[in-house]
């Protein structure tokens, strides 16, 4: 085990490169966080317009 000095515990990583697989994750969690964000935007615009028109039209009881 090493001894613990102030330039073993506060000395700074160096950043390790980004791999192929890094980068295509990173991409694909990208494409899916914006079509989530297509479809919630959408699924809103929808459930608006059924309730507006819910309530414009009588309901009608059998």
């Amino acid at each position: 085990m090493t001894t613990l000095t102030k330039t073993t515990v506060f000395k700074t990583l160096k950043p390790r490169a980004e791999t192929a697989l890094d980068k295509t994750t990173r991409a694909a969690k990208g494409i899916l966080e914006g079509e989530a964000e297509k479809s919630q935007v959408k699924t809103a615009r929808l459930r608006k317009a059924r309730l507006e028109r819910e309530a414009s039209t009588p309901a009608s009881h059998y």
